[in-house]
């Protein structure tokens, strides 16, 4: 199974697995535990979930992405939630959950509490997912989970992609244009970061940083791989950059491989960060890759620790100074 089909499956069983807990709390908080009841918690929970869900999965994920993407977070919610209403409200009022569980409605029973609290469960967990999308869900699962609240040291893989050009071509753009420009780059480049199983570790002016642990990272070269997508997905979209800005972007990065301390930091806004000399590293090289052919470089640290041979030819560099290395690195680029 592909990295994208994956990682819809896990969002749709998460939305599943929430809504029949969901469902199971109503119950034994409203009605009371019984067998019967338990059944009719799960059976709305599913009915509900699965609907949003599919909803997500084939339309949210799909045709509707870019244009709910472009809504503000408030409009983006509001539609969302109106769509969780439409859904939510026949199915309680005709007590369908009750009826394909096998139960029947009682004279008098009140419709109007499940109904609110499914609507109020099934917004505060869009938002859930909005919070999620903003900050990454890897970041926002490891927040929850207080995986990195003690600092810890982990191998990673550390690729920075950079928009060359762009200081000329905000001047070019202004403003306002080269942050729709930065925006329609980066949402393109993030299909080859899901492809290839990467993280998003930040957005930085216009350089966009992923990172892979060194198991997942050292399979089938997946960074190389990941820079290698990214620059054949632009070159696809070539025209329509260049009918919508006048000019197509193009990339540089560079790859390093080594420990990193990973923690939370922050107060009033909380986020996890990485610290030590592999990010620095990575950093200068990038600055390198401006003067190499090809416009990629990646340190021998890295290259060796793949466990299958690179997908492309490689040229060796030889030992580069650079800042703060004072023996300096031997890096290699693209043939």
């Amino acid at each position: 199974m592909d990295a994208r089909s994956e990682r819809k499956l896990r969002f749709f069983a998460a939305i599943l697995g929430t809504g029949m807990l969901g469902g199971i709390l109503f119950i034994a908080v409203h009605v009371g535990f019984s067998p019967q009841q338990f059944l009719v918690g799960i059976t709305y929970g599913l009915l509900i979930s699965g609907a949003i869900g599919t909803f997500e999965f084939l339309a949210a994920s799909g045709p509707l992405r870019d244009w709910l993407g472009s809504l503000p977070f408030s409009a983006s919610l509001a539609i969302r939630s109106a769509f969780y209403a439409a859904v939510i409200i026949p199915l309680q009022y005709f007590d369908l959950g009750a009826l394909i569980a096998g139960q029947t409605r009682e004279p008098g029973q009140d419709v109007w509490t499940p109904i609110v609290f499914s609507a109020v469960f099934a917004v505060a967990l869009n938002l859930l997912f909005a919070i999620s999308n903003i900050i990454g869900p890897r970041a926002f699962l490891h927040l929850l989970t207080g995986r990195y609240h003690t600092p810890v040291e982990e191998s990673r893989f550390v690729l920075f992609v950079d928009i060359a050009g762009s200081t000329t071509l905000a001047e070019r753009l202004g403003g306002l244009g080269i942050h729709r420009f930065l925006d329609k780059t980066f949402r393109t480049l993030t299909g080859a970061v899901i492809d290839y199983r990467g993280e998003v570790l930040n957005y930085v002016g216009d350089e966009i940083i992923v990172t892979w642990p060194a198991s997942a990272g050292a399979v089938d070269c997946r960074p190389l791989r990941c820079f290698l997508a990214m620059r054949d997905s632009l070159q696809r979209l070539q025209g329509r950059f260049e009918k919508e800005f006048g000019v197509a972007p193009r990339i540089r990065g560079s790859l390093h491989f080594g420990p990193v301390i990973v923690g939370e930091i922050g107060d009033i806004k909380r986020a996890i960060v990485f610290n030590g000399d592999v990010m620095n590293t990575a950093a200068r090289l990038e600055e390198l890759s401006r003067a190499v052919e090809g416009g990629f470089v990646m340190s021998r640290a890295a290259v060796d620790r793949f466990t299958t041979a690179p997908p492309v030819r490689l040229r060796d560099l030889g030992v580069h100074g650079i800042r703060g290395k004072a023996d300096g690195i031997a890096v290699m680029g693209l043939a």
